[in-house]
This record gives C-alpha cells, sequence and structure tokens, in this order.
C-alpha cells in the first residue's frame, strides 16, 4: 500500500487510502518516499456504500497477508478476506465505483505440482490464505456487468525493500537470516516453486490495470509477475548464500516437502496490459535487501520477534489492549 500509493499520485491519481494501520509500530526505515493521502481510519469489514460514492476505482489490498496470519484463526481469516471482500466489491457496485481491482494471489493455486500453470488453471488451495482470495474471486465474478469491472491480481509472491518490509516472504526472510546469522536458513526442504515479484513491479500491475481500457481488464485475472522468475526455494537460498559474505545453507529441524509448489505463467499480462515494464529480478532483489539490512542494521531479533514479525507483532498488540481477539481496534 505504502509503495503503491506513491505510484498512484505519481501517475496523476487522486489517492484516498482506508487503513486502521495496525503496522504503524512495525514501519521499516527503509529511506523511500512516502506520500501523504486522505484516509479513511476503518476497519474493511465497516465500510459502507456511502464511504464510497464519488470513487472511480476501489483497489482492494487490504487483510490478513500471508499462510501464518491465515492459520492464526482460520474462521477469521474466512470473514475478513473473503466475506469482507466480497462486501465491499457490493458496496463498491452500489456507490457507482466502476473499478474494482482485488489483490489476489498466485496462493490460488496451491499445490499446483511441476505443471505451468496460467491464468485458466485449477485452483488447488491449501491454507485458509489461500481460500480466501479464490472463494473472493468466485464470489465477485458474478456482480460484473456493464457498471461494474472487476480484475483480479494474481500475484506472486512478493519480495523487495518497502516501508511496511515483510520478513515473513521467502526471499526476505533468507536474506535475513544470512546477514544476522550467516545461515540461510530452510524452512522446507527447498524443492517448492515459486514465482516471485518485486513490490514495486506489483504495486506496477495495478497502476496498469488502472491505465488500460476497460474491455481489456473487465472481470479478468492476471498472473502478476514474470514467467522467467519462478525459482525452487533452494535455488533461491543458493542466491542468497552466493551474495551474502560467509553464509551458507542451513536446514530447520524438521524441513520436509511443502504441498505449496506452483510454477506461474504471466505472459498474459505482459501481453494485454503493454504499459506493465516489470523491471526487477531476483538477483537485483537480494542485492537491494543485504544493502538495506547493512544500513539499517537489522538485528535477528527485530525480524524473528514481535517489531517485524507479524503474527507476533498482532499477538503484541492483542496483549497491549490495542486490538481484540476478532482484530478489531480497542477504542
Amino acid at each position: 500500500g505504502t509503495v503503491l500509493a506513491t505510484m498512484l499520485v505519481d501517475a496523476g491519481h487522486d489517492v484516498v487510502g482506508c487503513d486502521i494501520d495496525l503496522f504503524a509500530r512495525a514501519t521499516y526505515p527503509s529511506g523511500q518516499r512516502e506520500v501523504e493521502v486522505p484516509t479513511i481510519d476503518r476497519d474493511i469489514r465497516d465500510l459502507s456504500p456511502g464511504d464510497l460514492e464519488g470513487f472511480d476505482a476501489v483497489l482492494h489490498l487490504a487483510g490478513l497477508s500471508n499462510d501464518p496470519l491465515g492459520n492464526l484463526d482460520p474462521a477469521l481469516t474466512a470473514k475478513i478476506n473473503h466475506l469482507a471482500s466480497v462486501e465491499l466489491a457490493r458496496a463498491s457496485k452500489a456507490a457507482g465505483v466502476e473499478r474494482f481491482v482485488f489483490s489476489s494471489s498466485c496462493s490460488n493455486y496451491g499445490a499446483g505440482g511441476k505443471d505451468w500453470l496460467d491464468e485458466n488453471s485449477d485452483f488447488n488451495p491449501v491454507t485458509p490464505y489461500g481460500h480466501s482470495k479464490a472463494d473472493t474471486e468466485r464470489d465477485v465474478e458474478p456482480l460484473a456487468d456493464d457498471n461494474f469491472s472487476p480484475t483480479y491480481l494474481r500475484s506472486s509472491t512478493a519480495y523487495g525493500v518497502s516501508p511496511r518490509l515483510r520478513f515473513d516472504l521467502v526471499l526476505n526472510n533468507l536474506t535475513a537470516w544470512a546477514y544476522t546469522t550467516g545461515h540461510v536458513l530452510m524452512k522446507s526442504d527447498g524443492t517448492p516453486w515459486r514465482p516471485i515479484v518485486h513490490i514495486e513491479d506489483m504495486a506496477a500491475a495495478f497502476v496498469a490495470t488502472l491505465d488500460a481500457p476497460r474491455e481489456a481488464v473487465h472481470n479478468e485475472a492476471f498472473n502478476v509477475g514474470r514467467t522467467a522468475e519462478n525459482y525452487r526455494i533452494s535455488e533461491l537460498a543458493e542466491m542468497v548464500a552466493a551474495t551474502v559474505p560467509d553464509s551458507r545453507i542451513e536446514y530447520a529441524e524438521g524441513a520436509g516437502p511443502d504441498t505449496r509448489t506452483y510454477r506461474v505463467n504471466c505472459d498474459k499480462i505482459a501481453e494485454v496490459l503493454p504499459t506493465y515494464k516489470p523491471t526487477w529480478t531476483a538477483q537485483k532483489g537480494v542485492d537491494e535487501l543485504l544493502a538495506s539490512y547493512r544500513e539499517v542494521g537489522i538485528e535477528q531479533t527485530d525480524f524473528e520477534g514481535p517489531r517485524y514479525k507479524r503474527i507476533d507483532h498482532l499477538k503484541m498488540l492483542i496483549a497491549d489492549g490495542v486490538i481484540g481477539n476478532d482484530l478489531r481496534t480497542i477504542s
């Protein structure tokens, strides 16, 4: 969101955010430029058509953002990521919003096996997070009509530096372990496939969607990233070990196969949205992350503790009485 807001403003859009800012205490000193935009301080579960009147487009990125958070309370994940997302689409339609761009995920494909997957491939989610994204696409699709045009951006696994940098993402995490401990810590056997995409290239897909003619993106799904940027986890680990001085690959106790494995074809977005020009590669990402970690002086306790580890951060906010177990803010 912080990266996308800046891109949207730079592209000439009038931007209003909606955020309860659960991770304000987890701001990473990235040094990147951030824009100030008007912000609605409201949970997406509470948005009404009245909040959305007058907007041309809603870009929906809010939710519990990964598998560990999704697993914390699967029922709550479904309420926030699925049911609230569908209600937001309905509220947007009722308010006369023409474009609705949903931040979906390649996690929809889940146990995708070794074959290449495109936008017509079957969903096979294996986590509450993956199910929530697939279910939202299924239930928003029937809402599309001449006046309401949804688009589903199935992003690859993110990486890269941002003011809300996430250390639970594979490339960010492997590089952090390597820099702070000298161990490229593998939490699986390394065989699963992942498509990965830099946060800037992910955000650029939303801008390109807004730029595109309505007929090109109406009720369409796009895998976000580049086909060339699919890797086995072991390949990413080897890249990190070769880049971070004095580091070597180590396997965590109990590291074994991961049912989440998918290789994703991203050719459609390149063909249909010619303004979308992703520029990052995994190697450039490791270089960027290492340089940032050095500059900030990141420590293992930062990214493995409540400061930046999102699930532990939420548990800290609950313990501090900032939010309840339903993740709603306590006034």
